[in-house]
């Protein structure tokens, strides 16, 4: 080691590839890990030019020193561990020959890295637990005569599991989650040490249907992973002379019914304190369990993560108590059991939203999501379901007359993912809604990442998370959970390359291929690998890019397009019937060719950066084939875009499916859209993510602001005006007089429309990656005078990285934090461009001067926010108009005309009662 003087610079949050930061690591499953670490002490001087990594084991201590300046996934410099090595690491940076201090140690242990190290069996109750049985209880005791210096255990189930020691819940919740069970099945690993005692130690392990035999899907599908539940625990002691007894699962375990009369995702669970806690006993049985499909999990389990209180409790018009939550949320509901008598009946259900002041159940359809609770002579303090979730913020308690605000909370579930980024805004609810969609994103983000998390549904559907995936990388540190789903969408894909719509897939479709939603095999790993860093993820996923792109290129007609097959196209366009969302404006075979073009290019860009030239150069080809069948099949001469959509012409630009002659005329027919939509949302699942983008990058941010900032439905912060405390899945889940979407399929906690806070992040408040694991940053906020000011932080891999901006008058204050390790590229309106290192970097700017004057069309008038909002007051005022919609509407065919000749749009050239106040108001406003 080398033995200079250290100095206040130090290495922190040292990073075990991605597992979550922390003091100790355990049970990870790469013998080889990757390293992470950030750089602290004075910005200006935190940077290195070598490092040095200490491993301690058995106390005793190696350090490898290594001259590089990189911190972000680092190779292991060690021999490779093997399975329960247990070692303490700790690193420290070097810069001009001067050491900085260590970082703060952490242990780091593997799991069982191959399958003979699992030595003990995997049982499943032989009488018990069957379906529509009590959930069953496995209990196994163990005699200690000596207390071990280290103790594990390492288990998993078909099924989900809650495991005790002594009494003591020991395991997370939800566990072992759920992946492709048959390939992947993950193993939990807990320290079990300190809740050991002498004598006697009994282990039982309650186990629920979860998504391994419960509903799955809206068919009413069960059991598609198998019809048994089962158990494998293996407990390992370790003295500190290092003797080890391996004690676990076999045939001389228990199985008992436990007082869980029904458990199940979608309809809730069961309790019946009136019988014993282990009661009926039976015998248990050896079964089969390829331990070849055992993984260690590769980011955090699911927890509670918060306890919100009840906000509000009251009756209901029909009688019926309700809570309020504040909050739509997903999790449990707690109630004390204070007050309540043996025989009573506590019955708990769930909804997202009211309805005439009562639940409104309908968009669970046939998820009952009702928890159910008979007490007997012994009682727990606190009725709650162990074996369930729940998407609600609202809950109807029945059989508790006593009820009080302190007798109810609810427990938010989450996979536990330290959040990363924050947007704050001089617009409330804009601030909401990027609240909303954090939530959104926390509610489903479970295990896998979920469409929705209320009704019979709750399945990771691909297009969803393509979309998301950049937003969800700036909010939380989701690459190891990520990284998780991808390996899941590896082993589901099918043989010829096609990608199930679900991962894990359980709706068995026969080569499923759906533009946008099969390429997430492609965008949702270079997503990954753009935002953290980690190049690891696109050579382990490169096999799956490959085989979609190959097979979605083979579907190509000969001009290079991909037309017709089953698509989704630009699902929930706002104009779609309620019962029909796939019914879009913009034509499918459009957003295929797009997608086709995309994930080429990106495969190429992949290739490129995997060194495999000659593979890239084949995807460009495909890529450029496709384009100019996109043009030959979609694109008039003129520039218009078969469709003539919002999601037409935003994927035309941001993915440069048009001749560059043609790129101003598709972007100023995309404003036109804008404009005469009156700036409200025409975009679905496809075109939301893009359509900021596209107007922002091509001389139209403002509109891009307008259409942001709208509050009249649909738009972004319409559900805000209504309440919403998450993403909502149609533009109008709720109608505006309070009604539900009269749609089959409705949720209220859905993010993939709120896939714009990646835009807000980047280009409103200006903080952007300009290379992989913002290495380099890019500054290039947008100074509207629609906002007083805009900031966004992000906790980058290097650190904290925030830009804020703010209007004092006539001067903006721009601020921008650069953490160490990294550059910042500066592109702020009104300023040179300048590249800057590490630190706080303060501009202030001389906005441009206002350049607003009389509008001489009505293009103009519209895009003059004041003037255009007073046009729309004395249309609808007059009684002339319905909204800004229908005076928008209106100008269709006018733009180009006379200011003055709005009227004349107004009134379509019919004379009509109130047309001399309109014109003579209307003439007073332009005068």
């Amino acid at each position: 080691m080398t033995d200079t003087a250290a100095v206040d610079r130090h290495a922190y949050d040292l990073r075990i590839e991605n597992h979550p930061v922390g003091d100790r690591v355990l049970g990870i499953g790469e013998p080889a890990p990757r390293l992470s670490w950030r750089l602290g002490g004075d910005a200006q001087e935190a940077s290195q030019d070598g490092y040095e990594v200490e491993l301690t084991r058995a106390g005793e201590a190696t350090s490898v020193v290594v001259e590089s300046s990189s911190q972000i996934y680092v190779p292991w410099p060690f021999a490779p561990l093997g399975s329960r090595d247990e070692v303490l690491l700790s690193v420290r940076t070097q810069h001009q020959g001067v050491w900085g201090r260590w970082s703060t140690p952490v242990t780091v242990e593997t799991g069982l890295l191959h399958p003979d190290d699992w030595t003990v069996a995997f049982i499943s109750p032989r009488d018990l637990g069957a379906a529509g049985m009590p959930a069953p209880i496995l209990t196994g005791g163990l005699q200690l005569d000596e207390l071990p210096d280290v103790a594990r255990a390492y288990v998993t189930a078909h099924g989900v599991y809650q495991l005790r020691l002594n009494g003591a819940l020991v395991s997370d919740e939800l566990s072992p989650g759920w992946t492709s069970y048959s390939r992947r099945l993950r193993y939990q690993t807990y320290d079990v040490t300190s809740a050991l005692r002498l004598g006697d130690n009994t282990f039982e392990i309650l186990l629920g249907d979860g998504w391994f035999r419960g509903r799955l899907g809206w068919d009413g599908g069960r059991a598609i992973y198998g019809d048994t539940l089962g158990v494998i625990l293996q407990v390992e002691l370790r003295a500190a002379d290092g003797r080890t007894v391996i004690w676990g699962t076999d045939d001389s375990w228990a199985a008992f019914e436990s007082q869980v009369t029904q458990h199940d995702h979608y309809d809730g669970e069961h309790w019946d304190f009136r019988r014993a806690r282990l009661g009926l006993e039976g015998r248990v049985e050896v079964r089969t369990l390829d331990l070849g499909s055992l993984v260690a999990p590769d980011g955090p389990p699911v927890r509670v993560v918060e306890l919100l209180p009840a906000t509000r409790i009251w009756r209901s018009p029909s009688g019926r108590t309700l809570v309020d939550f504040g909050q739509n949320l997903v999790g449990r509901v707690r109630v004390s059991a204070r007050g309540l008598r043996p025989g009573a009946t506590v019955v708990v259900r769930h909804a997202e939203v009211l309805e005439a002041g009562d639940l409104c159940t309908r968009p669970l359809r046939t998820a009952q999501a009702t928890n159910v609770f008979r007490l007997g002579d012994i009682n727990p303090d606190v009725l709650e379901p162990s074996l369930t979730f729940q998407g609600f913020r609202y809950a109807e308690i029945s059989g508790h007359d006593e009820l009080r605000l302190e007798d109810v909370e609810a427990a938010v579930l989450s996979s536990d993912l330290d959040r990363t980024g924050w947007f704050e805004s001089s617009n409330p609810l804009l601030n909401q809604f990027h609240e909303n969609v954090y939530w959104g994103m926390r509610g489903n983000f479970l295990d896998v990442p979920t469409d929705c998390p209320q009704r019979d549904e709750r399945l990771g559907w691909t297009g969803d998370i393509q979309v998301f995936a950049p937003t969800a990388q700036f909010l939380a540190d989701s690459t190891g959970f990520l990284v998780s789903w991808l390996k899941d969408l590896a082993v589901d894909q099918n043989a010829d390359g096609s990608v199930p719509f679900v991962i894990p897939d359980v709706l068995g479709m026969t080569s499923p291929v759906g533009a946008a939603w099969g390429d997430a095999a492609v965008l949702v790993p270079y997503t990954l690998y753009q935002r953290s860093g980690d190049i690891e993820v696109l050579q382990r996923q490169l096999p799956s890019m490959r085989a979609w792109v190959d097979l979605v290129a083979s579907r190509a007609s000969s001009s290079g397009a991909w037309l017709g097959g089953l698509q989704f196209g630009d699902w929930l366009d706002p104009d779609a019937p309620p019962d029909d969302p796939g019914r879009a404006k913009t034509p499918h075979d459009v957003v295929s060719t797009a997608y086709l073009v995309r994930s080429a290019d990106t495969l190429a860009r992949v290739l490129t950066i995997l060194r495999n030239e000659p593979s890239a150069e084949h995807y460009r080809g495909i890529a450029a084939r496709a384009r100019s069948g996109f043009v030959h099949e979609f694109v008039t001469a003129s520039g218009r875009i078969l469709g003539d959509s919002a999601t037409g012409y935003s994927l035309a630009l941001e993915l440069d499916l048009v001749p560059a002659e043609l790129r101003q005329a598709a972007a100023d027919r995309l404003a036109d859209i804008v404009r005469c939509s009156d700036f409200r949302i025409t975009t679905g699942f496809v075109g939301t993510p893009v359509i900021a983008d596209a107007l922002s990058s091509n001389g139209y941010e403002e509109l891009a602001l307008r259409l942001l900032l709208q509050t009249e439905c649909p738009s972004w912060l319409y559900s805000v005006t209504m309440g919403a405390t998450t993403v909502w899945e149609r533009w109008d889940s709720l109608l505006p007089d309070g009604s539900v979407n009269p749609g089959g399929m409705t949720s209220f906690n859905h993010y993939a429309l709120g896939a714009v806070a990646d835009w807000m992040h980047r280009r409103l408040a200006g903080l952007a990656p300009a290379a992989p694991g913002y290495a380099r940053i890019s500054v290039r906020p947008i100074l509207t005078p629609l906002l007083d000011h805009a900031s966004a932080r992000h906790v980058t891999p290097y650190g904290l990285a925030a830009v804020g901006w703010s209007r004092d008058g006539d001067v903006v204050t721009v601020t921008v934090e650069v953490p160490p390790g990294t550059t910042a590229d500066l592109n702020v309106p009104g300023c040179e461009r300048t590249t800057v290192g590490p630190g706080t970097h303060v501009l202030q700017v001389d906005p441009p001067a206002d350049a607003t004057r009389r509008p001489s069309t009505i293009r103009e008038l519209m895009d003059q926010m004041p003037s255009w909002t007073a046009v729309v007051a004395i249309a609808t005022a007059t009684g002339l108009a319905r909204d800004g919609r229908d005076v928008a509407r209106c100008m269709a065919h006018m733009l180009d005309s006379p200011a003055a000749a709005v009227a004349d749009g107004i009134l379509k050239g019919v004379p009509m009662p109130g047309e001399a106040d309109l014109r003579s108001r209307l003439s007073e406003l332009l005068a």
